[in-house]
């Protein structure tokens, strides 16, 4: 990614669990990279997110984007809403890429009924594996605000202070995007994940 948000340009790969708000998010990312004047692509891949299956959404940004889609290897950045689909999604991340990763846990029904079992010692691993990692507590933050549900917008905004994004309108986008009762709750959020950057 270049330093100028006239001649900026980047991928984005964003993962989670169905319901966690992934492509809420997404979508909010993308309008407001829309308003800063890039050419951005978005495409969203559905899992079996109704059972907690992985959701994925390849955002990309410049110029003059062609494509959505981003191969293994080429991700500028991953971010992840639960921690193992941090592991499940890493080689798409490149060599020096930043690594947003939600410390939060959601154990699938594999794990559940005893068929699978979740993986130990996920943070251990990236923080060995990725030089830079930004953790963040999305969930703790919040269920402090009052709904864990927010957690997708405390995601976004650790997301906006890592790519130094803070210049566009983000409670303008937000407005345009989330629910008017849930407006104020997500303007919160957001802050609260710019601060935990």
């Amino acid at each position: 990614m270049t330093d100028t948000m006239n001649d900026r340009s980047g991928s984005i790969l964003l993962v989670g669990v169905g319901g966690q708000g992934t492509i809420l998010a997404s979508k909010i990312l993308s309008e407001g990279l829309l308003r800063a004047g890039c050419d951005v692509k978005m495409s969203e891949i559905h899992g079996m997110s109704q059972r907690g299956g992985s959701v994925t959404t390849h955002v990309k940004f410049g110029g003059k984007v062609f494509s959505p889609i981003i191969g293994q290897g080429e991700a500028d950045i991953l971010v992840s809403f639960e921690k193992a689909e941090a592991v499940r999604f890493l080689s798409y991340l490149r060599p020096g890429g930043m690594l947003v990763a939600n410390d939060y846990e959601i154990r699938p029904l594999s794990v559940l009924t005893g068929a699978a079992s979740y993986p130990n010692e996920i943070m251990e691993r990236l923080a060995c594996e990725v030089p830079n990692l930004h953790v963040c507590d999305a969930g703790g933050i919040a269920a402090g605000l009052g709904s864990v549900k927010a957690q997708n917008i405390v995601l976004l905004g650790a997301l906006v202070k890592g790519m130094n994004l803070g210049a566009i309108d983000w409670r303008a986008v937000m407005k345009k995007l989330v629910p008017p009762k849930t407006y104020e709750l997500n303007v919160k959020a957001f802050e609260a994940g710019i601060s935990s950057f």
